[in-house]
């Protein structure tokens, strides 16, 4: 397993981050998945002997049922694991029950700590952006935390590139604890991350780990364009996580990876998680899956080198356009751009 820098920070974390989306199957969340202890105990044991040392849920997975399997399974070996966790979905029918207040923040990291059955978070993040509350009454909350010693390190998740930009810009300017890390969403289905998170991410110093990196299993090689996709399968169907914009372009992606997967005899899946490995500022890909088969293959990618042309093959299929201003940069500034810039336009010179 690689470990690599979070960010700025001085926290160092496996490429491949176990994702527990999948326990508990309450609510909206059984569609997801339904892992229960012993299964989330087998997952865990899987994943920590690969050498997988962070952790990630949130608060409102399965309302909160995920985050008592993660503390119930940690008994014992909390010390040997990093666990992040994230605040702002509503957990109850209160008007303060969601948001990111200083209400809210602190409440929430209060009963997040009493499930997981720990005294500190190591890495709490702000699962998506709140337009109203104001920036620094979020960030002073999570100071206060920070510096109770309830938080380690604090993230953000889902932001836009001007939404990030600003909360950095106003921890700077408030000395208040700065965001080490985002959470995206970021896979060969879509690339928008590309235009403004991942130049954002290298500018930045900041740690990037992708949910979903599979788009939910889109592109693990079972919907393929003229095939009919599995029983039970959610994806293509009123599941709508992540949106499917261009289905075309997905089944010419999804041929690649799988042409790709039979050369090196291995799976479409491991292919994907491979390429996005090898892209700019990434520190880690959250996986989650809901049988032991397909753990042990996911986590079998940390292990898989892609070369240049295959890579290439993936770009080719997968590339989303320029929009403006990135084609009006490509064509006239490029004699000054940053390597925050290349990262989108460098294929594009």
């Amino acid at each position: 397993m690689e470990y690599r820098q979070l960010g700025r920070s001085g926290l160092r974390v496996s490429v491949l981050t176990m994702g527990t989306m999948t326990f508990g199957g309450k609510g909206n969340f059984a569609a997801v998945g339904a892992t229960d202890v012993a299964e989330a105990r087998r997952q865990v044991d899987r994943c920590l002997d690969a050498g997988v040392n962070l952790i990630d849920t949130a608060d409102v997975y399965s309302e909160g049922l995920s985050e008592e399997i993660v503390g119930e399974v940690l008994e014992g070996r909390r010390d040997d694991v990093l666990v992040a966790t994230k605040v702002r979905m509503p957990m109850g029918p209160g008007p303060n029950d969601a948001g990111l207040s200083r209400h809210h923040v602190v409440a929430g990291c209060e009963a997040s700590l009493r499930r997981l059955r720990t005294d500190h978070i190591d890495l709490y993040q702000v699962h998506e952006w709140d337009g109203r509350t104001p920036l620094e009454e979020t960030l002073e909350a999570l100071d206060l935390l920070v510096r109770q010693g309830k938080v380690r390190y604090v993230g953000a998740s889902n932001y836009a590139g001007w939404q990030l930009m600003k909360a950095l810009g106003t921890a700077d300017r408030t000395g208040t604890p700065r965001f080490v890390s985002q959470q995206i969403y970021y896979s060969l289905q879509a690339r928008d991350a590309e235009y403004e998170l991942i130049p954002a991410a290298v500018d930045q110093g900041l740690g990037v780990l992708v949910w979903s990196p599979l788009a939910g299993g889109l592109l693990s090689g079972k919907y393929r364009r003229g095939q009919q996709p599995p029983a039970g399968s959610r994806q293509l169907t009123d599941w709508n996580e992540p949106p499917v914009h261009d289905q075309e372009r997905l089944y010419d992606t999804v041929e690649v990876l799988v042409s790709i997967g039979q050369e090196r005899g291995v799976s479409a899946a491991r292919v994907a998680l491979a390429y996005l490995l090898g892209k700019p500022a990434i520190t880690s890909l959250v996986i989650g899956a809901r049988t032991d088969e397909q753990l042990a293959d996911n986590l079998a990618a940390a292990g898989l080198k892609l070369s240049d042309e295959e890579r290439a093959r993936l770009d080719a299929a997968s590339a989303p356009p320029l929009l403006y201003p990135y084609w009006h940069q490509a064509k006239t500034a490029r004699d000054r751009l940053s390597p925050a810039d290349l990262t989108l336009l460098g294929p594009h010179l």
